[in-house]
């Protein structure tokens, strides 16, 4: 059941970029953003299979996915915004939100702070929830949008740069996905790590 799921998510996906290009990578994102269960993983690999073909650009890809994950993420965070945390918790179910992955969002939100949203943007599951906590604390929304676009812009990259050097086989990633998800975000963690360490190592060098 969950193989012929899968399938199906698979075949809607590849149909519709394979359609309409760039448009459909920012209009899927836009779902997988907004907690529709469309996974990136797909997405973003399999257009950056098409790069390979030459039918889209690596940039043009990258930049189609992190615009798509504002426009979800916003929507999400008007979500928490105008209805709050009870709405959320009573309703969150007819949008595809478990109330384990909300409570996973908001301790890290209360951890991070508004980091949290750029940072998250990053990491398997927690990036597509974390606007709900975001907008019940109701952050800065020019804040909240610049760290959205920005903090997305390295996870949509690495996806689609996955997609362009597996090439045809970018379909190993439904049989090794977790491990990828996992994989993607330590690397793109560590990336902005070394860039935070080298950053106030030069200030203190000073």
């Amino acid at each position: 059941m969950v193989a012929q799921l899968v399938d199906l998510i698979v075949a809607f996906v590849t149909g519709t970029v394979s359609a309409v290009g760039y448009l459909g990578v920012f209009v899927l994102m836009t779902f997988e953003s907004a907690c529709v269960p469309i996974p990136s993983e797909i997405i973003m690999p399999f257009s950056g299979f098409l790069v390979t073909t030459g039918k889209l650009n690596i940039w043009g890809v990258t930049l189609a996915g992190a615009f798509g994950n504002l426009i979800g993420a916003v929507i999400t965070y008007a979500i928490g915004f105008y209805g709050g945390r009870p709405f959320i918790l009573k309703y969150g179910k007819y949008f595809f939100v478990k109330e384990k992955e909300i409570h996973h969002a908001e301790k890290f939100f209360a951890k991070w702070g508004d980091w949290s949203v750029f940072i998250s943007r990053n990491l398997p599951v927690i990036r597509t929830f974390i606007s709900l906590p975001a907008g019940v604390a109701e952050m800065p929304f020019a804040k909240f949008a610049l760290f959205s676009f920005l903090g997305s812009i390295p996870w949509c990259f690495a996806l689609t740069y996955l997609g362009f050097i597996l090439g045809s086989n970018w379909l190993v990633i439904r049989e090794y996905g977790h491990y990828l998800d996992i994989a993607a975000g330590l690397a793109i963690a560590a990336f902005l790590g070394k860039i935070v360490w080298d950053y106030y190592h030069d200030i203190s060098s000073d």
